[in-house]
């Protein structure tokens, strides 16, 4: 051994490094979350190049969502997209997702829809090369600590839906959640789709405790499932309504959620 050491170091630390990664699941999952933000902040560079061009645009976001298309196969995790045919339409919506961890990237990006803008968080945007790629990708920022600011923005946003004719993507919890269910949601989102009368389509994203949990440190291959549910209609409704409607689509997605999540633990027992 000390022979190894003092003529071969690199192959001793190589050696290592392939031991650890077997046998300790704590250093696999460090090692794993290390390499898929070096992933992002490196693959960014590329998406910048790429967009300057056209310089801020929704069009660019198809850029963003290709750097995150390989990852799935690096880390093992088989997506199976269900309903489909629910977001098969070409006219604005509003669709808004439950809200885990930041794994949702690479989940969310299986089904992102043409032109279709996510409303993020203003940390975001100073995120290195990250935030960078996503401002030219045409994401919206909100500061949720300026409540009247970010009322303003999405205002803004519901007026752009027809005229540009764009989609927005929201996490109406507000932030992530790792307690095996939904936090309650936020209005924002639900208020945005009334105010423009625009769909709502509710997407679920299956629990990742059967490959994936941050408190044990552990992140194995996996499944994980996407349901798309029919869109929720808000023609007609008004402000009023909206604390019904959210509660409505909370309803539906956390029987969804419970479901699907269901079938991906059972699969790996």
């Amino acid at each position: 051994m000390e022979h190894l050491l003092l003529h071969y170091p690199v192959t001793f630390l190589f050696i290592t490094f392939l031991v650890l990664y077997q046998v300790n699941p704590a250093f696999r999952y460090f090692c794993k979350m290390t390499f898929y933000k070096l992933w992002l902040f490196t693959l960014s560079i590329l998406v910048i190049i790429i967009s300057i061009p056209r310089g801020r645009n929704v069009a660019n976001i198809k850029f963003l969502r290709m750097s995150f298309l390989p990852l799935k196969y690096i880390f093992g995790l088989k997506i199976v997209v269900k309903g489909k045919e629910n977001l098969r339409t070409k006219k604005p919506f509003v669709l808004v997702l439950n809200h885990q961890t930041s794994l949702d990237l690479i989940v969310m990006m299986e089904i992102l829809p043409n032109r279709c803008v996510p409303i993020a968080k203003k940390e975001i945007l100073y995120m290195g090369t990250f935030g960078v790629a996503c401002w030219l990708s045409g994401l919206i920022f909100i500061d949720r600590k300026k409540r009247e600011e970010s009322i303003t923005t999405l205002t803004e946003v519901a007026h752009s839906l027809h005229k540009e004719n764009l989609r927005v993507l929201i996490f109406p919890e507000g932030t992530r959640n790792r307690g095996g269910s939904m936090l309650p949601f936020k209005r924002g989102a639900f208020q945005l789709a009334v105010k423009a009368q625009v769909p709502i389509i509710p997407v679920v994203i299956s629990s990742y405790h059967n490959f994936y949990n941050q408190k044990e440190k552990r992140f194995t291959p996996g499944k994980s499932i996407i349901q798309i549910l029919p869109e929720v209609d808000t023609v007609g409704l008004g402000p009023d309504d909206v604390p019904k409607l959210t509660e409505q689509v909370r309803d539906s997605m956390l029987t969804a959620f419970q479901g699907i999540s269901g079938m991906t633990n059972g699969a790996s027992h």
